[in-house]
C-alpha cells in the first residue's frame, strides 16, 4: 500500500488511546466549492494513510472528522459532532495533520 500525500493520526487523549473507527474525509477547495478527493476510516492505532493519491496540486484542502458518530459509539457525549481542519499543501513534501481529541476539546498542528 502506497502512503497518501495526506495523513492523519486521531489520538482520544480523554480516553488515553488512539481513535479508532473515525470516519475521514479529505476535500479540495476549487474555486470556494469543496471537492471530495478521498474517504477513510482511521485503523486501530487511530491512523488513516489512505486519503487520496501520492501527490496533491498545491491548494487549500479540508480533514473533515466525524468525531460524533465516534463518540456516539463510546456512549459518550461530545460538544464537537465533527472537525474540519482546513490547511494549505504547498509543496511535495509529506503532509501529516493529527488531531487531539477529548469530548469537549481538540487541537491539532503540523506533524511530520
Amino acid at each position: 500500500m502506497t502512503v497518501s500525500h495526506v495523513t492523519t493520526h486521531i489520538l482520544d487523549t480523554g480516553a488515553g488511546r488512539p481513535a479508532a473507527g473515525v470516519a475521514v474525509v479529505l476535500s479540495r477547495n476549487d474555486a470556494g466549492t469543496w471537492r471530495e478527493l478521498a474517504t477513510s476510516t482511521t485503523d486501530a492505532d487511530g491512523r488513516a494513510k489512505d486519503l487520496g493519491p501520492e501527490q496533491l496540486e498545491p491548494g487549500h484542502y479540508k480533514l473533515h472528522f466525524a468525531t460524533g458518530t465516534y463518540y456516539a459509539g463510546l456512549q459518550t457525549a461530545t460538544f464537537f459532532p465533527e472537525v474540519d481542519l482546513v490547511f494549505e499543501v504547498s509543496g511535495p513534501e509529506h503532509y501529516h495533520v493529527p488531531l487531539l481529541l477529548s469530548p469537549f476539546a481538540y487541537s491539532t498542528y503540523r506533524g511530520s
